[in-house]
Formats: structure tokens, C-alpha cells, sequence
């Protein structure tokens, strides 16, 4: 007879494991519509996205409207002060990648962060002015509303102004959100002015948050373009701002600054073709050579998160992520090696070094394989009746950037400086450690994980789907399509679905909470992982175009007529918006 102490074991272990199942047995159906399907973080910018959408706008039309929304209803993250990525997939064909990321300051340099002895000076690249690189959303949004839109651009600023200038009431889902970073908040006068009470302390729900000064800015550009942005007032006010508090950043930045525009990195996966970000983010590269690597296993043989499934993808994970750090950067300033990385032989030699029962330390790896060298981001996902599809993630680094804001702006400055190497060797916000690709460079954009992707089925749009997450937001898209097409499972439960992430170094694999049973974690601590556990992160935005009844597996029913959802009709739209984040929603018609 076992133990008391072996029964209790097991008791504990079955009521986890029932209430693990309880909570994922099953989600709540996407959102489903026939015309249009707007899936954002925060609920206003998608009544906004799908405002624009039924009165005859074009996803790119609703793309731009929502991201200056985002800018006032989502602060930590949403932004005019930031930068980021765009991937769009045109009705008539055209697949397209707009970079609007941020550059390093004419005056930056590669020690700029270091003392006199070459250490990391602890947050100087992640608090003020001198952690700033220059906006590129401004510019990002206009040259997609001009090139692939079809309304003016007033039309689409005017929510974002009216939200900004009369204000919006606040839900305990954006308060949650304000309440993390009140002490950076409240050491910024601007900022502090905007996101506390006049006594200092927070904002709570049901309070009005009103920004005045963000509403004239948001004004001048609808008016004049992005040259009130680039040019004059406002970068003349960074500039003194920044000289007053020692950051290096000025108005001739603004006025150099460009944007640019390519074909979105593709790669195969079981027959489905990726279309994702090309360097100078890292997140299409790293997403597709893992997908390369997982491809030669049967994951759905294995099963959603067995032992044998996490193993391989964090394998995989630790491969392309040192990849990721050693050989990526601006491609105007390094070549990148994306034909070799990017190549099924070389995902094969990769598999051919994963024991089937052994995790592989980071630190063998880096020796056997030489020579090699924040969170707080937003996603949304867009498409239109006529199949047009957009995939944006934009940022300004960590939540709330750099926690400043240029008097009279209204707008908050990104920290984006701190993705660049500070130093070989040395972790980033996120824990990353990178190489000298990606060293500060006067005008050089910092690598990026951001992956706004489109999955094609058939040629056409089936999966428009990101995440913010900082290095994490790679691993979140994967398992989002992993959790799709090798598990079948509907949408809005492979959003939901805890996730894994292994980033290289530091040596872990990191689980979201009850993500794995006991049992699980046993085995894989027995093959030598790290298992570390950590409360659910990143907020998947994402959509599917059905395809047909065969978009998700039949399993054997209980008989139970009240469990009767989740097939996806060929040709509607379904949005799942992630539970992760709250204050997000997704809405179409």
C-alpha cells in the first residue's frame, strides 16, 4: 500500500490536473463574421477599426485608424512615440512589408551605455531621454494609408482625436495596466499630469483619462501630414527636452528619418506558406527556421505539450534563437545570411544534433556551433471583405517607453535604444544576449522579435495573427500556428492555450502557469531541462479565414448538445482576441 505521503502526492496532482483540464477542455468560440474582422488589445480602437471598415474603408484604411487609437487608449504600448512593422497581403495579390522602426540618433555610439571601466550603466537605456530612438509610426501609418488606402487621412485620425480630446472612461482592464508603472509615471511632470490624479495618486476605473496636448499633435498631422510630425514644433520641442536631461536625440533626427518598404520574408510549414518580417526584425527569421526544424517531427502524433512535443520545440527554440542573436541585424548596416538559415538542409543538420531524450546545454551548443556571435509591444490584426489582410505590431519597448513626454506633446518616447547590444554578452530588457551585429550605429535600426505575420492556405489569406511579448512574441506566434495546424484546435483555444518559450540564454525553458502537469515536468527535468514557471504572458491577436468544416478535427462527442461550437464556416472571419490582456477585443460584421 502506498505512503500517506505518496497518496497525497496524487491527490494534489489530480485535482491539478482536472482543474488544467477544466480550464482548457474548451475557450469560448471566436468572434465570428461574414465582412470584415477587426481583432485589437484594447476595446475602443477596435470600435474604431470596425467603424471604418462599415463605412467602406479598406483594411490598411482601418489599420491606420487603429493604430492612432491605440495611441490613446492603450499608452503602455500603443503609440505615435515608437516604431514597428507592418505585413500586409492585398486582395489583388501583392504581399507587402512596411518598416517603420526606430533609428539610433545621429549622436548615438556603440559605448554610449557603458562607464569609464566598460560596464552597463544599470537603465540608462531604458529610463529618459538619452534611451530614445527616433519615432517611426507617424511616418509608418501615412505611407500606408497613401499607398494602399483609400480614405483621407482626417477620415481616419478623427477617432483617435475625438477619443483623445473629449476622453474615455476607464475599465479596471486599463487601470491594471496604469497602476504597474505609476512611480516612472509620476517622476515625468508630463506624464504625470496626463496618467495620475492632480493629488498624485492613480487613476482608478470609472475615472476619465483626457489628453489635451496628444489631441493637438494627432491634429496637426491629420492637417499637414507627417511633416507636422518630422519637422518644426514638435521635434523642436524633443530636442530642448532632450538637451535638458541629457539624451542625444534631436530635431535634424526626425527630419532624416525614412521608412522602408520590402517583401515579407516567406518559408513553408506542411504546405502552409509564411509571410512575416524580414530583418531588421529577427521575428519572420527565427519563426521560420523553427518551423523548419519542427517540421521534420509529427507533432500532432506526439500530442499538445507531451514531454516528447516540448522537447523538440525547445530544442528547436534554442537553436534558432542563438541564430537570432549571433547572425541577425539592420540589413543596411550587415548582411544577413537568411538563404543558408533560412534553407530545409541546414533545419536537417540542426535535427540531426537533438537527442531524442536529452536537452542540449546552451553553453555545449555555443562551443559546438562557433563561429556565432521587453514586453511591452501591441498587435493587431485587420481583414476586409474583399480578403485584404493586415498584420501590424508596433512598440515603444518597454511599458511606457522610456517614461518621458516632451512638454507639450502629449505623446510618450519609446526606450528603443536597449534592443540594440549594449554590450557583447550582456542581457538586454528581455534577457536576450546578442552580438556585435546588432551594436548601436548612428541612423541603424535595433533588431526587433516583432513578427506581424499572414499564413497563406490555398494562396489566400488564412491566419493574420502576432503578439507583443518582447523576445517572446516569436515563440507566441509559433505555438499559436502550431496549436492551429498540427493540433487542430479552433482559434480562439490555440490563443488561449499556455505556452513555452526557450530563448538560448539564459538556459530554461519557461512554462506559463499550471502550463504543465506534474508529470510533464518531471520528464523533461529528468532530460536536463530548467523548468521555470511564470505567469502567462504576451496577448495573441489574431484571425482565421475558414476554409471549410475541415478547419478543425472531429473528436468523439460526450453527447452533451450544449458543447456544440468552434467549426469554421468556409469563407467567414473569426477573431480571438487574448485573455491576457483583458481590455482587448475582437469585433466584426
Amino acid at each position: 500500500m502506498k505512503s500517506i505521503g505518496d497518496l497525497k502526492y496524487w491527490l494534489v496532482a489530480l485535482a491539478l490536473l482536472a482543474w488544467l483540464g477544466a480550464a482548457q477542455a474548451a475557450s469560448r468560440p471566436a468572434v465570428e463574421a461574414t465582412r470584415g474582422m477587426v481583432v485589437t488589445s484594447q476595446r475602443l480602437a477596435s470600435e474604431v477599426g470596425l467603424a471604418i471598415l462599415k463605412r467602406g474603408g479598406n483594411a490598411v484604411d482601418a489599420a491606420v485608424a487603429v493604430g492612432y487609437a491605440l495611441a490613446v487608449v492603450n499608452p503602455c504600448c500603443g503609440n505615435i512615440g515608437g516604431g514597428g512593422f507592418m505585413t500586409l497581403r492585398l486582395a489583388d495579390g501583392r504581399a507587402v512589408f512596411i518598416n517603420f522602426r526606430e533609428t539610433a540618433p545621429a549622436a548615438a555610439s556603440a559605448n554610449m551605455y557603458l562607464d569609464a571601466d566598460g560596464n552597463v550603466i544599470k537603465s540608462a537605456s531604458l529610463d529618459g531621454y538619452r534611451a530614445v530612438g527616433v519615432p517611426g509610426t507617424v511616418l509608418g501609418l501615412d505611407t500606408a494609408l497613401q499607398q494602399y488606402g483609400t480614405l483621407r487621412r482626417a477620415q481616419v485620425m478623427a477617432p483617435a482625436i475625438k477619443l483623445a480630446r473629449a476622453g474615455f472612461i476607464l475599465t479596471r482592464a486599463d487601470t491594471d495596466i496604469l497602476d504597474t508603472s505609476t512611480k516612472r509615471l509620476r517622476a515625468d511632470p508630463q506624464a504625470a499630469k496626463i496618467f495620475l490624479r492632480a493629488d498624485g495618486t492613480p487613476l482608478q476605473p470609472g475615472d476619465r483619462l483626457v489628453q489635451r496636448d496628444l489631441a493637438a499633435t494627432l491634429g496637426a498631422i491629420a492637417r499637414h501630414g507627417p511633416r507636422a510630425f518630422y519637422q518644426g514644433a514638435i521635434p523642436g520641442a524633443v530636442e530642448r527636452a532632450a538637451r535638458q536631461h541629457g539624451g542625444v536625440i534631436r530635431a535634424a533626427d526626425f527630419a532624416r528619418y525614412r521608412t522602408t518598404q520590402a517583401a515579407p520574408l516567406a518559408c513553408s510549414y506542411r504546405g502552409y506558406v509564411f509571410l512575416s518580417a524580414p530583418p531588421p526584425s529577427s521575428g519572420g527569421a527565427t519563426l521560420c527556421e523553427i518551423l523548419n526544424i519542427l517540421e521534420g517531427y509529427d507533432l500532432a502524433a506526439l500530442g499538445y505539450h507531451s514531454s516528447a512535443a516540448v522537447h523538440f520545440m525547445a530544442e528547436a527554440m534554442r537553436h534558432a534563437y542563438l541564430d537570432r542573436n549571433t547572425w541577425l541585424g539592420d540589413p543596411a548596416f550587415v548582411d544577413n545570411p537568411l538563404e543558408r538559415l533560412l534553407s530545409k538542409p541546414y533545419a536537417a543538420a540542426i535535427r540531426a544534433q537533438i537527442g531524442m531524450d536529452k536537452a542540449t546545454p546552451s553553453s555545449a551548443l555555443d562551443a559546438a556551433l562557433q563561429p556565432r556571435e521587453r514586453v511591452e509591444t501591441t498587435h493587431y490584426a485587420i481583414v476586409d471583405r474583399a480578403g485584404n489582410a493586415v498584420s501590424t505590431t508596433y512598440t515603444i519597448n518597454g511599458r511606457f517607453g522610456a517614461a518621458v513626454m516632451a512638454p507639450g506633446t502629449g505623446f510618450l518616447l519609446n526606450n528603443e535604444m536597449d534592443d540594440f547590444t549594449l554590450k557583447p554578452g550582456v542581457p538586454n530588457l528581455f534577457g536576450l544576449v546578442q552580438g556585435a551585429r546588432n551594436a548601436i550605429a548612428p541612423g541603424k535600426r535595433p533588431l526587433s522579435s516583432m513578427a506581424p505575420t499572414i499564413v497563406m492556405r490555398d494562396n489566400k489569406p488564412w491566419l493574420v495573427l502576432g503578439s507583443p511579448g518582447g523576445s517572446r512574441i516569436i515563440s507566441i506566434v509559433l505555438q499559436v500556428a502550431l496549436n492551429v495546424i498540427d493540433y487542430g484546435m479552433p482559434l480562439q483555444e490555440a490563443v488561449d492555450a499556455p505556452r513555452i518559450h526557450q530563448q538560448w540564454l539564459p538556459d530554461q525553458v519557461y512554462y506559463e502557469t499550471r502550463g504543465l502537469s506534474p508529470d510533464t515536468l518531471n520528464s523533461l527535468r529528468g532530460m536536463g531541462y530548467t523548468m521555470v514557471e511564470q505567469t502567462p504572458w504576451g496577448a495573441a491577436e489574431s484571425i482565421q479565414v475558414g476554409a471549410g468544416v475541415d478547419d478543425v478535427d472531429e473528436f468523439a462527442s460526450s453527447g452533451n448538445d450544449a458543447a456544440l461550437s468552434g467549426q469554421a464556416r468556409g469563407g467567414w472571419y473569426y477573431g480571438a482576441s487574448d485573455a491576457r490582456q483583458p481590455a482587448g477585443q475582437a469585433l466584426g460584421y
